[in-house]
Order: C-alpha cells, then sequence, then structure tokens
C-alpha cells in the first residue's frame, strides 16, 4: 500500500505507530496521524498546519483530553454527554465494579497473534477512519495529478474525511478544514 509514498510520508505513517503505542492506544487513529503531521515542521503538511496557527502542544493536549480515560473507560466528551443528560456515570461504575471487581471496564490488549510463514498484515495497526485517510490520501494524490503521496496528501486526507479525532480537535483550535484544506492547495501549486 505504500509504494507511491515518499520517505517523509512513510516516516510520519511510521510515526503515528510510534504515537499510537507510547499513548498505550491501538490502533493508530486519526489523532496519531495528525501528530505525526506535526511533528515534522519541515514537511509541507507541517509547514501548512503552523502557519495556519496549529500549536503541537495544544493540539497534543486536545487529543490527551478526548482520548482520557477514566474508571468508565470513556473519554471525557463521552463522560460530559451522559452528565448532560442526568446519567450518574460514577454511580454506574462503581455497580459495575462492585458486581464484577475492579477494572471491569477497562479494555483487554490482546495477545498479538502470529503464524509461521506470513507475514503480519500493517491494516490491522490502522483504526478503520486512519484507513480511510490513506486511502484519501492516494485519491488526492490521484485528484492533483501526482504520482506520489506526501504529507500533504496525508493532510488532505484526513481534511478530507473530517469526521475523525483529528478533525475534532483542529476544529476546537480554532482552525477551520476548509481554511486548511485552500491553504494546503496553495502550498503545493507554489511548491510545484
Amino acid at each position: 500500500m505504500f509504494e507511491r509514498f515518499t520517505d517523509r510520508s512513510r516516516a510520519a505513517v511510521h510515526r503515528a505507530i510510534e504515537e499510537a503505542r507510547a499513548a498505550g492506544r491501538r490502533p493508530v487513529g486519526t489523532e496519531h496521524l495528525l501528530l505525526a503531521l506535526l511533528a515534522d515542521g519541515d514537511a509541507l503538511a507541517g509547514r501548512v498546519l503552523a502557519e495556519a496557527g496549529a500549536d503541537s502542544t495544544d493540539l497534543r493536549a486536545r487529543v490527551a483530553r478526548h482520548t482520557a480515560q477514566g474508571a468508565s473507560g470513556l473519554g471525557e466528551a463521552d463522560a460530559a454527554a451522559l452528565r448532560e443528560i442526568g446519567i450518574d456515570l460514577t454511580a454506574i461504575v462503581a455497580r459495575i465494579e462492585e458486581s464484577f471487581g475492579p477494572d471491569a471496564l477497562r479494555e483487554a490488549t490482546p495477545a498479538p497473534r502470529r503464524r509461521w510463514g506470513l507475514r503480519r498484515h500493517d491494516d490491522g495497526r490502522f483504526s478503520p477512519r486512519a484507513k480511510k485517510v490513506l486511502e484519501l490520501s492516494l485519491r488526492e494524490a490521484l485528484r492533483l495529478r501526482h504520482r506520489h503521496i506526501g504529507t500533504e496528501h496525508i493532510l488532505l486526507g484526513l481534511l478530507r474525511e473530517g469526521n475523525g479525532l483529528a478533525a475534532v480537535v483542529l476544529t476546537e483550535a480554532g482552525l477551520h478544514l476548509d481554511e486548511l484544506r485552500r491553504r494546503v492547495e496553495i502550498a503545493v501549486r507554489a511548491a510545484a
């Protein structure tokens, strides 16, 4: 799948895998792809994000808030939504842990599966949204008539997907996805 990816965009995908691993998350989500793009300030995507006002520290903190799991196993946004409609999450978690034991709601980590003679397929490392972003990055490259997939195409894929955590945190940070898309396309034309 990664034959058309430039060295820089391959490095960004590997960095996203490392981001997910460092956060103790599996699989790689759109947020990890975004953090990986932000980490390379010399790549076109990183430059566009920085020029648009994306602050990597702020976005990393926003991602952490969304993915932080308390005793409920839910992210902060989900827990807040339940509180809004009057559901006492603390009481529910206490009852579940009383019946099933502490950490009953913690997600189990599956043991890695190995089969002799078969190469491990990387697709299992990516969430469905992250896979979609990578697919859309190819489509963006084709739309622009590029023979390669660079970090700018991955960013365009993130923006086009538009529903993942990456899009949520960018929007929360005051960045407009359509404006970012326009900036990327201008930068691509200028680099040509």
